[in-house]
C-alpha cells in the first residue's frame, strides 16, 4: 500500500512517463494561425491612411489589447517573465524535466516548490480550451495533454514565437489578458516602455492574478531581486515602495474603453465591421481634418455657451465619391448628451430645404430665377386652421425675385412656391434626394417649405451634395470598400446649377445677411443657413467644387437657443472648415450644363414714385423660359389691389368673456391706401390700406373698392359666437 507521499510520487512519475512516451497524432496550430485568430477586445478605427482615430470596446468579457511583437516588448519585461515563470526556457524542449523531478521530490516530502509548468506548457493550456485550468486545478488527463502539446509546440514553433504568443495570451488581473492590455491599463504606456519595477509587477501578476496588492508587491520584490542581484534595489525600503506602487497600479484604469477623436462613427463602424476587419476598420475619414473639425466646433460652442448652446455636429463629404471625410457627432465634454450622435439625430432643418424646393419649381418651369414672388402677409387655409408664415425679421420686402427670395431666405415667397408645387410633390422630391420623411407631404402641409419635417445632418448634407453633383444622388460611404451603387438623377441638372449659382451670389443674400457676411469665401462656394422653430436648431450647409460641409448647432435636449442666427451659430464653423479644406486647393464655379441660357433681364417699377424692383442683371434660364422684363403690372379688367388679410373663408370665433372692443379684426391690402374704401356687407367702415372692425356673428362679405367705387377685391368670412354682452350697442 502506498503512503500519501508515495501516491504523489507515483502520480508525478506517471505524468513523466506518459509525456515521455507520447507520440502526438495531429499537428498543432501554427504560430500564424494563432496570431490571426487573436481578437482584441477593442476594434481600432483607422482613417483612410491607417492613422488611429478611435478605439472601441467590442468584447465586454475580457480586456485584450493589440497583438504585440516580441521586439516591441521591453527587455526588462522579457527578463522578468523568464526569471519568474521559466528560467530554463531556452534550454528545454517544452518540458523542464529538472523542474518535474524537483516537483516530484517536493511532493514526496510534502515541501513547497515553484512548480514544473513551463511557459510552453502554459501556452499549450491557453491555446486548447480542453486544457484550460479549472477552479480545482487541472486533471491528470489535462496535465498529460498539456505536456504532449508543449512538446509539439517546441517541435513546430521557434522559441521567440512561443514567448510572443504567451505574452499576448496570458491572463493577468481580472479581465485583463495579454501584455498590451496590462501595460496600457495599469501603467498607461505601451509594453515597449515598461521599466524593471513595472516588469516585476507584471510577472508577479501572472503567478497570483487575484492576490491582494501586498502579496503581489512581495512577489514583485522577489522578482526584482532576481532581476538585479547586484543592486540594492530590492532592499526593505524598495519593497515598501513597491507595496505602494502595486496598490496604486492594480487600481488604475488608464486604458479607457473607448478613446479617440471619432467616437460616434467609431462605434457605428466597429459594430458593422465587415468580415475580416475585427481587429481594425479602415474608414474614409481624414484624421487631420477630423481633428480640425472637432476643435473648431468645440471652440465655437465655447463662445456660444452664454447663449444656451451646448451641442453641435459636423460632417464633410467628398462630392465625387460620397465618402465621409469628417464625422463629428457631438461637442464631447461640452455636452450633457455626448453619447447622442448629432450627425444621425433627426431634427427640423428650417430654411435649408428651400434650395430643393426652388430647384423643383424651376425644373417644373413654374418659376425662373428672375420670377417675382410676393413677400407680403399671407394667410393660408389648411385643415387645421389658418397658416400664417412670417419672415425671420418679421418684416416683408414686397415683390422680390426668386434669386433674392432664396439667397436672402425669405419665408413667405417659399411658402407661395410650395403652394404651386404642392406639399405632396415636394415630399416626393425630398425622398428622391435621400431625405426619407416619416410622413407624407400633406401631413406637414405648407410648413414643409420652412422645414417642419425632421431629417438627419448626414442625409441633409448628402442632399446638398446631390445639388453639387448636378442633381445626381448616391449614398454616402464611411468605410473603405470597393464598388458602390451608381448614382440616380434625382433633380434636374439645370435647376441644380441655377440654385447653386443663387446660393453662391453674395449680392443676392445682402438683403438679409449684408455684403460682408461670414458666408462669403474667397473661393467659389454655395451655402444656405437655416433655423428651426423657436431657435431649437441652427444649420449651415454648403458645397465647394470638391466638398460638401454640413454643420448643426443647438441642444440635444431640444431646448431653444438664445439669440442665435444663421450667421452666428453654425455658419462660422462651416466657413472655417471650408477654408481648411481649400487652403491649398482651388474651388472653381461649375460649368453650366446643356439646356441653359444666360440672358439680360430688367425689372419693373415697385410703384409710382419708386425705382425698379431689382437692378438689371444677367440671369440663367432653362432654355425656353427666358424673358427680358419682369414686372408687376395690372392687366385690363384686373384688380390693382387685393385683400391680404384675412384670407377668404376665414372663420372668426368670438369669446363672450372678452370685451368686444378687444376683439377687433384687422383688414390689410397690398396696395397704397390712397382712395381705398373698406365695405362690410355693402356699408363703408373705413378708408386706407388697413382697417379694424368689431366682428358681429353671421356671414359677411368684405369688399375693397377704389376712389371711383370700382371693386378691387372681395372675400367672405364667418363670425361665430355669442356676440356682445347685454347693454352693448351693435356696431354700425
Amino acid at each position: 500500500m502506498f503512503t500519501r507521499p508515495s501516491r504523489r510520487l507515483a502520480l508525478s512519475l506517471a505524468i513523466v512517463l506518459m509525456a515521455a512516451g507520447a507520440h502526438p497524432a495531429g499537428a498543432a496550430n501554427t504560430f500564424d494561425e494563432v496570431k490571426r485568430a487573436f481578437r482584441p477586445s477593442d476594434t481600432q478605427v483607422l482613417d483612410r491612411d491607417g492613422e488611429l482615430l478611435q478605439r472601441v470596446r467590442t468584447d465586454a468579457a475580457v480586456r485584450r489589447g493589440q497583438w504585440v511583437a516580441l521586439a516591441d516588448v521591453s527587455p526588462a519585461l522579457r527578463t522578468a517573465m523568464l526569471l519568474s515563470e521559466d528560467k530554463r526556457f531556452h534550454e528545454h524542449s517544452g518540458v523542464d524535466w529538472r523542474a518535474v523531478s524537483a516537483a516530484a521530490w517536493g511532493n514526496l516530502w510534502n515541501t513547497r516548490t515553484r512548480g514544473a509548468s513551463t511557459i510552453t506548457m502554459q501556452l499549450a493550456g491557453l491555446l486548447d480550451e480542453d486544457l484550460r485550468r479549472g477552479a480545482g486545478g487541472r486533471s491528470l488527463t489535462q496535465k498529460v495533454g498539456q505536456t504532449i502539446d508543449a512538446q509539439r509546440l517546441e517541435r513546430n514553433w521557434r522559441k521567440d514565437q512561443i514567448l510572443e504568443a504567451y505574452l499576448n495570451t496570458v491572463p493577468f488581473r481580472g479581465e485583463i489578458v495579454g501584455i498590451d492590455a496590462l501595460s496600457r491599463t495599469l501603467f498607461g504606456k505601451a509594453p515597449s516602455g515598461l521599466d524593471a519595477r513595472e516588469a516585476a509587477l507584471a510577472a508577479a501578476l501572472v503567478r497570483a492574478p487575484n492576490a491582494k496588492p501586498a502579496q503581489v508587491a512581495q512577489r514583485a520584490c522577489e522578482v526584482l531581486r532576481t532581476m538585479e542581484p547586484n543592486r540594492a534595489s530590492a532592499s526593505k525600503a524598495d519593497c515598501e515602495a513597491m507595496d505602494m506602487f502595486a496598490s496604486a497600479a492594480v487600481q488604475r484604469r488608464a486604458f479607457d474603453p473607448s478613446e479617440g477623436i471619432a467616437p460616434h462613427l467609431g462605434r457605428r463602424v466597429a459594430k458593422e465591421a465587415p468580415a475580416g476587419q475585427h481587429n481594425s476598420v479602415r474608414t474614409t475619414l481624414r484624421a487631420p481634418l477630423q481633428r480640425f473639425a472637432l476643435g473648431t466646433l468645440q471652440q465655437q460652442l465655447r463662445e456660444l455657451r452664454g447663449r444656451h448652446v451646448e451641442d453641435g455636429a459636423l460632417v464633410v463629404l467628398d462630392n465625387a465619391s460620397g465618402e465621409v471625410l469628417a464625422w463629428v457627432g457631438s461637442s464631447g465634454p461640452l455636452s450633457q448628451a455626448a453619447e447622442v450622435d448629432g450627425v444621425l439625430a433627426q431634427r427640423q432643418p428650417g430654411s435649408t430645404l428651400k434650395p430643393l424646393l426652388y430647384a423643383q419649381a424651376i425644373a417644373e418651369r413654374r418659376l425662373t430665377a428672375a420670377s417675382l414672388l410676393d413677400d407680403s402677409s399671407a394667410q393660408l387655409n389648411t385643415a387645421s386652421g389658418l397658416y400664417i408664415p412670417q419672415n425671420y425679421d418679421r418684416q416683408f420686402k414686397g415683390h422680390v425675385s426668386v434669386r433674392t427670395a432664396l439667397a436672402s431666405s425669405l419665408n413667405v415667397p417659399a411658402v407661395r412656391t410650395l403652394v404651386m408645387v404642392t406639399p405632396e410633390a415636394f415630399a416626393r422630391q425630398l425622398r428622391a434626394a435621400g431625405l426619407p420623411l416619416r410622413e407624407g407631404g400633406d401631413y406637414y402641409g405648407y410648413s414643409l417649405a420652412l422645414g417642419s419635417a425632421e431629417v438627419s445632418l448626414l442625409a441633409l448634407t448628402n442632399a446638398y451634395r446631390t445639388l453639387a453633383n448636378g442633381g445626381r444622388y448616391s449614398e454616402t460611404r464611411d468605410v473603405v470598400v470597393a464598388g458602390g451603387k451608381s448614382p440616380t438623377q434625382a433633380l434636374d441638372a439645370r435647376a441644380a446649377f441655377i440654385v447653386g449659382d443663387i446660393l453662391s451670389d453674395p449680392n443676392a443674400r445682402a438683403r438679409t445677411f449684408g455684403l460682408d457676411s461670414v458666408l462669403g469665401t474667397r473661393f467659389w462656394t454655395a451655402v444656405k443657413t437655416g433655423t428651426s422653430k423657436d431657435m431649437r436648431d441652427n444649420w449651415a450647409i454648403g458645397w465647394s467644387q470638391r466638398y460638401t460641409v454640413g454643420v448643426w448647432v443647438g441642444n440635444a435636449s431640444g431646448a431653444p437657443m438664445w439669440d442665435v442666427s444663421g450667421t452666428s451659430g453654425a455658419a462660422p464653423v462651416w466657413a472655417e472648415v471650408m477654408r481648411f479644406l481649400h487652403r491649398r486647393e482651388p474651388s472653381r464655379a461649375p460649368v453650366p450644363p446643356a439646356g441653359l441660357v444666360q440672358a439680360k433681364v430688367a425689372f419693373g417699377s415697385g410703384g409710382a414714385d419708386a425705382g425698379p424692383l431689382e437692378a438689371a442683371r444677367s440671369e440663367w434660364f432653362l432654355q425656353g423660359t427666358e424673358q427680358a422684363l419682369f414686372a408687376i403690372e395690372p392687366t385690363a379688367g384686373s384688380a390693382i389691389a387685393r385683400i391680404t388679410a384675412p384670407a377668404d373663408g376665414t372663420i372668426v370665433a368670438l369669446d363672450p368673456d372678452i370685451p368686444p372692443n378687444r376683439q377687433r379684426l384687422r383688414f390689410e391690402t397690398d396696395a397704397p391706401g390712397s382712395g381705398l374704401q373698406w365695405r362690410i356687407d355693402g356699408k363703408t367702415i373705413a378708408r386706407g390700406a388697413s382697417a379694424q372692425w368689431l366682428p358681429w356673428p353671421g356671414r359677411h362679405a368684405v369688399q375693397l373698392v377704389d376712389a371711383r367705387g370700382q371693386l378691387q377685391d372681395e372675400i367672405r368670412l364667418e363670425v361665430r359666437g355669442a356676440g356682445v354682452r347685454a347693454g352693448a350697442a351693435r356696431p354700425q
